[in-house]
């Protein structure tokens, strides 16, 4: 049987990146609009989690993100057991764009939803419908923000019947504006990770190619007596709530990273030439050791437990961990921030991986 691993699942980030720089270059020559709204765009903005325009007294943010492919786990688990789990999978979608916003320091203040069928009669069913409906709200409640509305489409012949593309956008605000979290990162710098969930809303494509080789495919047991399906639908952490606390208490974030997309490799997302070692990488959910790749593979496509970092000052880094704790995350002291020269790279010590800044090119 073939080696598995993200690009063999049918994503291919080097593909998806190389697009995303294309864009980045072009959309670079739309600035000047902004002075028409006597706007600015702030440096060094492209390429982070979301997009910032500057005002007088304040930054707006914009976000736009989908949920990507776990609704056909939840579309899958439906079938198989009865049970629906698509209130989790709406308040995954709103967590991927509140937590995108909330990494450079932006409160979500309106999200709007995006979903596209390819046939009507997905959204006949009530009870998904609800669900869909009930989980969006709930995921929009607990990021503090106010679910504005949203666009839906039938796009038969474009996608499959039975299912949905979800996505969304969001405006967020950053106010004052030096609650911007701007990549201010310092050599000694403390790394604070936030438990995820499980796999939350990344890679959910290999999870899926996993899923189709196990005997029981996802009513395969896991370790906790759960099934395998159910575990890859727990919803999202929403990480909001923490940086709003920490704004609230005066505690600089040098930076912030929400990990998704190209799993630890993220930690490094900052341009500037920095080492980012892990001592303590914290132990990984039940559910990614039934995905069971090799090391390398998973620490650089899945958050493997970690679904927020954070860099902190060294002396700020334990009421860090305490507000992170008072506001219901689990949080612990991961690691450090080096300068070394201009080496860039992330270094998961106990582990023995090193992922160079040539496995990372989002910019």
């Amino acid at each position: 049987m073939a080696a598995l691993n993200y690009k063999s699942a049918g994503v291919d980030y080097d593909v998806l990146d190389t697009f995303k720089r294309a864009c980045q270059r072009a959309a670079a020559g739309t600035v000047a609009n902004l002075a028409r709204h006597g706007l600015t765009e702030p440096a060094g903005i492209r390429g982070e989690s979301a997009y910032l325009v500057e005002t007088p007294t304040d930054y707006l943010a914009h976000v736009e993100e989908a949920l990507g492919t776990k609704i056909l786990v939840a579309d899958a688990m439906y079938k198989l057991t009865g049970r629906s789990f698509y209130r989790n999978v709406a308040l995954d979608d709103v967590a991927t764009i509140a937590n995108d916003l909330c990494a450079v320091g932006a409160l979500p203040v309106s999200i709007a939803m995006y979903a596209a069928v390819g046939d009507n009669e997905y959204f006949a069913d009530a009870r998904r419908a609800n669900d869909l409906a009930d989980g969006f709200a709930e995921g929009c409640r607990l990021a503090g923000a106010v679910w504005s509305g949203g666009e839906t489409q039938t796009l038969k012949g474009m996608i499959m019947p039975g299912t949905v593309v979800l996505g969304g956008s969001a405006v967020g605000r950053i106010a004052p504006k030096n609650h911007r979290i701007a990549g201010e990162v310092r050599d000694g710098d403390v790394i604070v990770f936030l438990a995820s969930s499980g796999v939350q809303t990344n890679g959910l494509t290999l999870c899926r190619a996993v899923a189709e080789r196990l005997p029981e495919g996802y009513l395969a047991k896991l370790s906790d007596g759960r099934t395998y399906g159910e575990a890859l639908l727990d919803p999202s952490v929403i990480y909001v709530p923490f940086v709003a606390a920490c704004q609230r208490a005066g505690l600089p974030l040098h930076y912030a990273v929400h990990l998704t997309g190209h799993g630890w490799r993220k930690l490094m997302r900052l341009e500037a030439p920095f080492v980012y070692r892990i001592e303590d990488p914290g132990t990984p959910p039940p559910v990614f050791a039934a995905i069971h790749l090799d090391a390398r593979e998973m620490y650089g496509t899945f958050n493997m437990g970690v679904g927020f970092a954070v860099y902190v000052a060294p002396g700020d880094a334990g009421r860090c961990v305490a507000l992170a704790r008072q506001t219901g995350y689990r949080a612990w002291v991961a690691g450090t921030v080096r300068r070394e020269s201009e080496r860039k790279a992330v270094e998961i010590v106990p582990l023995g991986i090193t992922y160079g800044a040539d496995t990372l090119h989002i910019r």
